[in-house]
């Protein structure tokens, strides 16, 4: 890459803000991994036809709006499973005035048919990185280019396995500013589909649907599993109730076989989770009371309007320990509860946010610890 281009993507990524998600000093908009994707990947994005290059897990931007500036890329489709990551690329698109340059996409053919390019900040989760792997091998062009990239810590070498089995050459770059790109090529015959998958859980009675990237996948989360000896003491006479953070919508689906009167909206900012639930709801026989959201902390639910949440927050910010996340949650519970409203939450005990939760939606009691988690309730 030119000086010139060098300078102008630099230029680029000084303008682009993680909003909506959390902002703090310590959290970036932009890391090595996405310099190192895009500079890896010059040549062929360079030389992609309009429409061929796809984007999966760009968290806030960089390498879609990378490749639209320095590389003159369009047509650009994209996959990102947090919403607050669909929202800041387009909060950055326009500020960059680049969001003629690409559109959203689902997990599939619609993102990756005839796709020569794919540029992607490897996902955490092995399970999350064979759903995509295999999506690719299925829907892109048999010449199909996978650049993934991350920081050094976070990419083992079971990710090499997971991409191995649906592509049949796969390469790691050399390592820059503790990170490192793995170069896939060839994809390889697809076989069935592993995601979503179902699992019936015995001790709870439930059958759980995940797809790659939900949180916990189809096992039981242990902070979810505390949580759930709590929902016999939920106000009885609740009609609607939140599953905020709602994963796999283990807890949606308890609360309304716990109440029969009650219709609960699970909701989660990652696509994977939306699917999950719904998947869960209906493979219990609950898809009439149990709906889905795909929202970001419940911002487009009105105020006044829940008479029970229940909440078992994240406590990281991507890769990052930040409880930020938590007090966004907390802050949407007592927007969205009605007077009197009551919003259940379990986490780690360590975290202490008893008083956030008191300053934020209302009197807080403990009502459950153990060795590891705080279970509370409050009340608006």
């Amino acid at each position: 890459m030119h000086g010139s281009e060098l300078s102008d993507r630099d230029a680029l990524f000084a303008r682009l803000r993680r909003r909506p998600d959390v902002e703090a000093p310590n959290l970036v908009a932009v890391d090595a991994a996405d310099r190192l994707i895009l500079d890896e990947a010059a040549a062929d994005l360079s030389a992609a036809r309009p429409g061929t290059v796809a984007v999966i897990g760009d968290h806030y931007g960089a390498l879609t709006l990378g490749a639209a500036a320095a590389h003159g890329a369009t047509g650009i489709r994209v996959h990102q499973d947090p919403l607050t990551g669909e929202l800041a690329l387009a909060a950055n698109a326009e500020t960059t005035g680049l969001s003629d340059r690409y559109r959203s996409c689902t997990l599939g053919e619609e993102l990756l048919g005839g796709a020569t390019v794919v540029l992607m900040q490897l996902p955490r989760s092995l399970s999350e990185l064979t759903e995509i792997a295999e999506n690719i091998a299925r829907h892109a062009d048999p010449s199909v280019v996978v650049y993934a990239g991350g920081r050094d810590k976070h990419i083992s070498t079971a990710m090499n396995d997971v991409l191995g089995r649906s592509f049949s050459a796969v390469r790691a770059s050399l390592g820059r500013q503790k990170s490192r790109v793995l170069t896939a090529s060839g994809p390889a015959a697809p076989a069935e589909p592993t995601y979503p998958v179902t699992d019936h859980l015995a001790d709870i009675g439930l059958d759980v649907v995940s797809y790659g990237a939900a949180f916990a996948g189809a096992k039981l989360d242990i902070g979810t599993r505390y949580l759930l000896d709590f929902l016999p003491r939920v106000n009885p006479r609740a009609r609607t109730a939140v599953d905020l953070g709602c994963g796999t919508g283990i807890l949606a689906v308890s609360l309304a076989r716990l109440l029969p009167d009650v219709t609960v909206i699970a909701t989660d900012q990652s696509s994977a989770a939306v699917a999950s639930a719904a998947a869960t709801a209906r493979a219990n026989g609950f898809g009439d009371r149990v709906s889905t959201l795909r929202d970001d902390a419940m911002s487009t639910l009105g105020t006044d309007s829940a008479d029970v949440v229940l909440c078992n927050p994240p406590f990281h910010v991507g890769a990052a320990v930040h409880t930020g996340g938590a007090s966004k949650m907390f802050a949407e519970a007592g927007r969205v509860l009605r007077p009197g409203g009551e919003l259940w939450t379990v986490y780690n005990s360590h975290l202490g946010y008893r008083g956030r939760l008191q300053r934020l939606v209302g009197t807080t009691d403990v009502v459950g610890r153990n060795p590891k988690f705080t279970v509370t309730r409050s009340v608006v």
